[in-house]
């Protein structure tokens, strides 16, 4: 779904220059460990899918799984395939299989036990499903990270490998084999708060509620005094369209979440993340009336918004580290001051090759701003109101 995600040009001296208006600051330092933590591999969720799919694919000579598995896919979008083999026949060797690639995959992405079995197996595409309700047998492959790739490898029951056009759906029915993004995302996004919070990139939270008056508000420096009651104003997305893009037809949809940065009530950075999980497909207009920004957690009434997609590799605490890393070195100066570029350039290069991946930017999102607002890229458009929340 997402636009092409070349890694940003230029942006190093902006940042550069955030740091040197901060000079001299004192700021709060990272633990000695953060610094140095390279981010996972980011071919350790795609290697555990690979191993994934091909024990599937040498368990369908078993018949009567197959055609439990068959009829799974048939019936349901994605299949929870650890759960399925585990009740379902399946055997001691692919479970095997299945729950250390499942444990892999979490330990990748930062993520305990508790988030529970993320594999899922669903059909690579609906022109395949008269072919597999036929009987053929399926091949089974990984999902791609990669919306750049032209080939897809698929292995068969016997374990052979077949090379496939990533751009055209083959006739033969393939199974792939991918991660639930979805929960992946949700229990990612709370490893990514809590871990910013740990390292000092949050605010305190407000005592008090926003602006009372239910006027239209006013863009720049607001007080920091605020009523003892009442509701609070917010930015809310009444509509979301992404750029399309071609992509392989093995990848699944997308999981759009967004970074809103900027200034809390206490002066320090603050970084709320926001799941977007409706945002699917590409070309789509989406109508979600979703609140964006609280503004009553902000000192300024500007803030920026970084939208990203998990893409499978995503490892949050590593996120959070580096994201942190470049944050702690901005301190308020009593003016606004964008962060978009510091939350990009504090992820490493290598991590724009498959994830996370950069969507686009909203910089100086105001909290009057009514209309439809197009990101620095290009590659998405939103359209924003002020919305008041009141005290119920």
């Amino acid at each position: 779904m997402r636009p092409p995600h070349p890694r940003r040009r230029g942006l190093g001296a902006a940042t550069a220059a955030l740091v040197a208006l901060c000079a001299g600051q004192t700021l709060t330092a990272l633990p000695a460990t953060a610094a140095t933590t390279a981010p996972a591999p980011t071919s350790a969720v795609t290697a555990a899918e690979d191993q994934a799919a091909r024990a599937m694919a040498r368990s369908l000579t078993d018949s009567l799984w197959r055609a439990r598995v068959r009829t799974a896919a048939l019936t349901s979008e994605e299949v929870d395939v650890t759960a399925m083999a585990a009740q379902a026949g399946g055997s001691r060797a692919l479970r095997s299989t299945l729950t250390a690639a499942d444990r892999r995959i979490a330990t990748a992405k930062g993520l305990g036990a508790e988030v529970g079995p993320l594999l899922r197996l669903r059909l690579g595409d609906a022109s395949m499903r008269g072919a597999l309700a036929a009987g053929t047998t399926p091949w089974v492959a990984a999902a791609t990270q990669d919306e750049d790739v032209t080939t897809v490898t698929a292995y068969d029951s016997h374990g052979r490998a077949h090379t496939l056009d990533a751009r055209k759906a083959p006739a033969h029915p393939v199974y792939v084999v991918d991660i639930d993004s979805s929960t992946a995302l949700a229990a990612g996004l709370d490893v990514l708060t809590g871990e910013l919070a740990r390292y000092g990139v949050h605010s305190a939270e407000p005592t008090a509620a926003a602006d009372r008056t239910g006027t239209e508000p006013a863009t720049g420096h607001r007080s920091p005094a605020l009523a003892a009651t009442g509701g609070f104003w917010t930015t809310r997305i009444t509509a979301v369209e992404l750029s399309d893009d071609e992509e392989p037809w093995i990848k699944g949809d997308a999981e759009i979440y967004t970074l809103v940065t900027g200034f809390g009530q206490d002066g320090k950075v603050r970084v709320d993340p926001v799941d977007m999980p409706y945002l699917d497909n590409d070309g789509t207009v989406y109508r979600p009336n979703q609140i964006l920004v609280n503004w009553s957690s902000y000192k300024y009434d500007l803030a920026d918004a970084v939208m990203m997609e998990e893409d499978g590799s995503t490892n949050y605490h590593d996120l959070a580290q580096a994201i942190a890393a470049a944050l702690l070195t901005i301190t308020d100066q009593g003016a606004y001051i964008p962060l978009v570029n510091a939350v990009l350039d504090a992820i490493p290069a290598d991590w724009w090759t498959d994830d996370p991946d950069y969507v686009d930017s909203w910089y100086t999102l105001a909290r009057g701003d009514n209309g439809t607002r197009h990101g620095a890229r290009g590659n998405g458009w939103m359209t924003v109101q002020p919305y008041y929340v009141p005290e119920l």
